[in-house]
């Protein structure tokens, strides 16, 4: 696979990516035009006024929803606000009303009432492999935020999503830490690309309800089967962050010991891909 840096969102019918910030992307298959987890709003600097962990954004948005185009598909990973922004996907609704949404089955709830009680949702649990458009193969992985959580039904709260399409493969963890079985998940997915979240997790932040993530050396080492590692969640709240020094630190260590290429994602930049 080939990949070129650029400073815009795919093309139609050229694959690609294009980070939104936080674990939001833009996907383009070469087929289908794919939203995940989009948090362009300040929905969560709102309702934090005036408290310790503000979640004042660090980086704005690098598009509005006005200018996003229509996509075919929008991926939500789970309820938490910056996955699950009503602020971003209400209005987005109100531009595409027929737009379809997977969104996990013990959110199905959650997600009519954020984004619009008509609009059309696709639940997803764990283990299935659904077929939302034709041509488009979407793999349901569970994850753990920072347990593997379920509802009262048996459904996983927090999802991840292999992603094939043509000669395309892309895994998006959602927000997860390492849990047995996963790596053997990912390998057996066999993605070209990877998209984990490297904030990490530690005492103080769980000691203020945080839920955390993989620490970044984990995702190297969950990424093994992927030539490309792509990470995120990173850059957006100054309490839930990590040094993007430490992201080129272990690109480097990365690139002397295993096969992985980390491509470090630069909000306004997306990257063009080439299988």
């Amino acid at each position: 696979m080939l990949i070129d840096r650029v400073l815009a969102l795919p093309k139609p019918g050229e694959p690609g990516l294009y980070w939104l910030g936080q674990a939001g992307f833009w996907i383009e298959t070469g087929a289908h035009r794919l939203l995940v987890d989009p948090y362009l709003s300040d929905s969560l600097a709102k309702k934090y006024a005036g408290k310790p962990n503000d979640h004042k954004r660090m980086m704005p948005p690098p598009l509005t929803v006005d200018q996003l185009p229509r996509p075919d598909l929008v991926l939500v990973t789970h309820g938490h606000t910056d996955h699950l922004d009503p602020e971003a996907l209400a209005p987005l609704v109100q531009r595409f009303p027929d737009l379809p949404f997977v969104v996990p089955a013990a959110y199905e709830a959650l997600a009519r009432e954020r984004i619009g009680q008509a609009v059309p949702l696709i639940p997803a649990d764990a283990d299935q492999v659904l077929t939302p458009l034709p041509g488009l193969s979407l793999t349901v992985f569970p994850a753990a935020h920072e347990a593997l959580e379920q509802d009262a039904a048996g459904h996983h709260k927090f999802l991840g999503y292999g992603i094939a399409a043509g000669d395309l493969r892309l895994y998006h963890s959602g927000d997860s830490i390492p849990f047995a079985g996963l790596a053997e998940r990912v390998a057996q997915f066999a993605p070209q690309i990877c998209l984990l979240p490297v904030n990490g997790r530690d005492a103080t932040r769980a000691a203020h309800g945080i839920s955390g993530n993989v620490h970044l050396d984990e995702a190297v080492a969950l990424a093994q089967p992927c030539p490309f590692l792509v990470p995120h969640h990173f850059g957006m709240f100054a309490f839930n962050t990590i040094d993007t020094d430490q992201i080129d630190q272990i690109d480097r260590a990365a690139a002397e010991s295993t096969s992985v290429q980390i491509l470090r994602p630069y909000a306004g930049e997306g990257l063009s891909l080439k299988t």
